[in-house]
């Protein structure tokens, strides 16, 4: 099924893990791809996209300027008409530093991505989403932004407010027909994790990635992608405002003693 034949559709952070796969599924569907993206990761998102029979075209943006943003918006309305999706992935980690050994420069810098960023691709996508009638934006946020315990202060805190913007924006689009949602990741092999999951291959200890979940894994991006292109689809038309967990199940519970499967606690 081509739930996005023709669709106009902008992905940031598209040059690897999550905004990479979504991409690639997004054009597999039938859709017409903006990979925007700081590194040229993007060109090679493009190549795969275009050697597979999709439309996709790269551009090299900084997610969190908003002349860059404005710029890949115009893009998208110039090559394909218009615009109907925007997922704006675009993110950072900004390091696992404590509240008291973060300097201001790198938490400016972490919200300047992960927040402001998100902030940029509503406040330039929305409009040109209406234009068209109907439409979609979903951002990327966390379980880090959740609660305690899975990413640094500046890095969930920069996640909380993306869950939190993506409710208010759904709310300020009221009447417009534009849907925003986020999607919450837990632990996903992507470029940012990719020193956790090589260190564990390595070390023999890939049994220990996820472990907290109670799917006891870790993720792989198109998991996360395709709950992504749920969001922006049709099939997801009475969903809004809302930041869905897609974890294994961490976000689920409060921390308590594990019990295994088919064991009786003692």
């Amino acid at each position: 099924m081509m739930r996005f034949q023709d669709k106009s559709i902008i992905v940031t952070g598209a040059g690897s893990g999550i905004g990479r796969a979504a991409a690639t599924l997004f054009a597999a569907e039938g859709g017409r791809v903006i990979c925007a993206d700081k590194t040229d990761g993007a060109d090679a998102t493009v190549q795969a996209i275009r050697d597979a029979g999709g439309t996709a075209e790269a551009v090299r943006i900084d997610a969190g300027l908003e002349e860059d943003v404005q710029r890949v918006v115009a893009l998208a309305v110039e090559r394909f008409g218009g615009l109907d999706i925007m997922f704006a992935n675009a993110g950072i980690s900004g390091g696992m530093a404590n509240i008291f050994d973060t300097d201001v420069a790198l938490i400016t810098e972490v919200l300047r991505v992960n927040l402001i960023g998100p902030y940029l691709a509503i406040k330039h996508a929305a409009p040109e989403i209406a234009k068209r009638g109907v439409g979609a934006i979903v951002l990327t946020a966390s379980v880090a932004g959740i609660r305690s315990g899975a990413g640094s202060p500046a890095y969930s805190a920069s996640k909380a407010g993306v869950i939190n913007l993506a409710k208010t924006a759904a709310q300020q689009l009221s009447g417009s027909n534009v849907r925003v949602n986020a999607i919450c990741p837990g632990l996903t092999e992507t470029g940012m994790t990719k020193p956790t999951f090589d260190y564990a291959r390595d070390a023999g200890k890939m049994d220990r990635v996820g472990r907290l979940n109670p799917l006891r894994r870790g993720a792989q991006p198109e998991e996360l992608a395709k709950v992504a292109l749920f969001l922006a689809s049709d099939d997801a038309s009475y969903v809004n405002g809302q930041a869905i967990a897609v974890d294994g199940g961490l976000s689920s519970s409060h921390p308590v003693t594990k019990q295994e499967y088919g064991r009786t606690a003692v």
